[in-house]
C-alpha cells in the first residue's frame, strides 16, 4: 500500500491487525454504572495525545498518535469501555515526502459543517520541524469505512499574517452560541521560541473567518519545564461555563495541565473573557506513579458522566529523548465537579 496520497485524491481505509487487552476492573460511586470502565490506569497502552468523540448516534470513536508517527488511526466501539479492544484501522499514510510526511501528530476526529474532519498535524522528512495543522475530510455516512480526502494545510483569514506560518500543532474545534470556533498552538519567537495558544472562529473546517487571539502564552514555571509550551488544548462545558484545559512544559515527568475558564455568553475572541488558573489542575502524581499526564480529550460515559480522556506515563526514569519514548498510554479519569468547576484527581472513581 502506498503512503503517497496527491491533494484532493480519495484514500480507502484498510482494517489493521492492532488490538489492545481489555481490562477487566470494577468501578466504585456513579461512574460507569452501565459498563466497566478502568480509571487512572492504562487503557489503551502507546497511544499518545488520544481523542475520543461521541456520535450523535452513541458510538464512540477513538484515536491519537501512534509511536512511529506516520499514520492516522481510529476506532469505534459502542460503548466507551470497548475502544480499548476494539479493532483498529489505519485511514491514511504519511506522505513518502514533503508536506505531511514526518511527524503525524494529535488527530481530532470532528463532525462539523455536515461531513467528517480530521485535523491534525505533521512535517517534512527532509526538515521535521516543519510542523503545520492539515485536514482530511470524509463525506460518507461512515468515517471507519469512507473515502479520506486531503484538504491540505489548514488556512488563515485573508487578514491573518500569522496562523499557520510557524510551527503550529494540536488543534481542536469546539462549537458555542452558533459558532465554531478552533484552538491551536503555535510557536512564536527566536531560539527554541514560545509555544502559544490562540482561537479563532471558523468559517469552514478548512478555513478560519476571524484573525488570531493570543489565549495563553506560558506565563509561570511549571509551564517552562524544558520547554515553554502551552499546547495540547481541550474544550468542556459545565453551567454556563467553557473551561478549556492545556498541557505545559515538556513532555517528560514534568508534563502537565493548565486550564482557562469563560462564560459561554462572552465574547471568546476578547483575551478578558478568559481567567488563567495560577497552579496546574493535573500533575505528576510520584506516589501513584502516574508521570506527565496531559494533551486530554473529554467525553461521557454510557450514563452521562464526564470523562477526561489524557495520556501519562507510568515509569519516571525516560531512556533516551521522551518525544520518541512510545511509553506514553491513554487512560480515563471521572471528572468531578465542585462548586460547579471541574476538579481533576487521581483519587477520582
Amino acid at each position: 500500500m502506498s503512503s503517497r496520497i496527491s491533494k484532493g485524491r480519495r484514500y480507502t481505509p484498510a482494517f489493521g491487525n492492532v488490538k489492545a487487552k481489555l481490562h477487566k476492573t470494577c468501578t466504585k460511586g456513579n461512574f460507569g454504572m452501565s459498563e466497566k470502565l478502568i480509571f487512572n490506569k492504562t487503557w489503551i497502552p502507546q497511544r499518545a495525545d488520544p481523542y475520543v468523540y461521541r456520535h450523535t448516534d452513541g458510538s464512540y470513536y477513538f484515536t491519537a498518535s501512534v509511536p512511529a508517527y506516520d499514520r492516522i488511526v481510529l476506532r469505534r466501539s459502542d460503548t466507551l469501555g470497548g475502544l480499548a479492544g476494539a479493532e483498529e484501522k489505519t485511514i491514511w499514510l504519511c506522505h513518502e515526502s514533503g508536506p505531511m510526511s514526518k511527524h503525524i501528530w494529535a488527530p481530532e476526529l470532528h463532525h462539523i459543517f455536515g461531513n467528517w474532519y480530521i485535523h491534525f498535524a505533521g512535517g517534512e522528512r527532509d526538515d521535521p520541524w516543519k510542523i503545520r495543522p492539515y485536514v482530511l475530510e470524509c463525506r460518507d455516512e461512515d468515517p471507519m469505512t469512507g473515502n479520506w480526502t486531503e484538504l491540505g494545510i489548514m488556512q488563515a483569514h485573508p487578514d491573518d499574517e500569522f496562523s499557520f506560518r510557524a510551527f503550529s500543532l494540536d488543534m481542536t474545534v469546539f462549537e458555542n452560541g452558533g459558532a465554531t470556533y478552533c484552538v491551536w498552538a503555535e510557536k512564536v519567537g527566536v531560539g527554541r521560541q514560545i509555544s502559544n495558544l490562540y482561537i479563532a472562529r471558523m468559517k469552514d473546517a478548512h478555513t478560519l473567518d476571524t484573525v488570531q487571539v493570543l489565549l495563553t502564552t506560558p506565563d509561570y514555571d511549571w509551564e517552562r519545564h524544558g520547554f515553554w509550551v502551552n499546547e495540547g488544548p481541550a474544550v468542556i462545558k459545565h453551567g454556563g461555563k467553557i473551561f478549556l484545559t492545556y498541557s505545559a512544559s515538556d513532555t517528560g515527568v514534568n508534563y502537565c495541565m493548565g486550564m482557562l475558564t469563560a462564560e459561554e455568553g462572552s465574547d471568546l475572541l476578547d483575551p478578558l473573557s478568559w481567567r488563567k488558573e495560577r497552579m496546574p489542575v493535573l500533575a505528576t502524581d510520584w506516589d501513584k506513579g502516574i508521570y506527565g499526564p496531559g494533551h486530554n480529550s473529554f467525553t461521557k460515559d454510557a450514563d452521562g458522566n464526564d470523562i477526561l480522556v489524557f495520556h501519562a506515563r507510568t515509569e519516571s526514569e525516560i531512556e533516551g529523548d521522551p518525544l520518541y519514548n512510545p511509553n506514553r498510554h491513554a487512560m480515563l479519569m471521572p471528572v468531578v465537579w465542585k462548586d460547579n468547576r471541574p476538579v481533576f484527581g487521581f483519587d477520582n472513581n
